[in-house]
């Protein structure tokens, strides 16, 4: 039986250089997960795992480490063109129950549009599986008000970044990763 992350922080990044994979390897360093073996998986929030801050997550890991993360990136060389990426993540009420992330990638979408359509997959994916009854047709707000009068879906967020190509055609990378960690014991010791 494979790991189960207790626990997630959400991070965001922005590289630039001249090489696209040196641009990459930039905006992992700026999210600071880039001394890290990232694996990329696929989205379900387990039952019970926490949101944490990336402060904590980061003192629970060591580089070097193979970290499990549900992470999407987007590049271009292209002067001034708008692109984001965003990880959205929906949360059920019922601690026993999992929830979902989604990866969403545009060009020409700004925070807000990208980050609400991350979070509105996420929210959608979740609301299926717990059977909520929704229009699909209505708009993303509309059925957040639904969501959350079915006491299902307990909170749904999301990570984005966004970036304007550089001037001078460097290649620009965004990057935003759920990154799952394992929270130290606490064991009590009989006094």
């Amino acid at each position: 039986m494979g790991p189960t992350g207790k626990a997630i922080f959400l991070t965001k990044g922005v590289g630039r250089h001249r090489e696209k994979l040196t641009s990459f390897e930039l905006a992992l360093r700026d999210a600071r997960i880039a001394e890290f073996n990232l694996v990329r998986v696929s989205s379900i929030f387990p039952p019970g795992c926490k949101v944490i801050s990336i402060q904590d997550g980061l003192k629970t890991l060591t580089p070097g480490q193979i970290v499990y993360t549900v992470m999407y990136d987007n590049s271009t060389d292209e002067p001034h063109r708008l692109m984001a990426t965003s990880v959205g993540l929906a949360i059920p009420a019922d601690k026993d129950q999992y929830g979902y992330l989604s990866e969403h990638k545009s060009f020409g979408q700004t925070d807000e549009r990208a980050g609400d359509y991350a979070e509105d997959l996420a929210a959608t994916m979740l609301a299926t599986a717990l059977g909520v009854d929704f229009d699909p047709n209505v708009s993303y707000d509309e059925r957040k008000d639904v969501w959350k009068l079915s006491d299902k879906i307990v909170q749904t967020r999301n990570i984005t970044q966004s970036a304007i190509g550089d001037r001078d055609g460097l290649w620009t990378t965004v990057v935003t990763a759920a990154v799952f960690v394992n929270l130290p014991t606490t064991d009590k010791q009989p006094g």
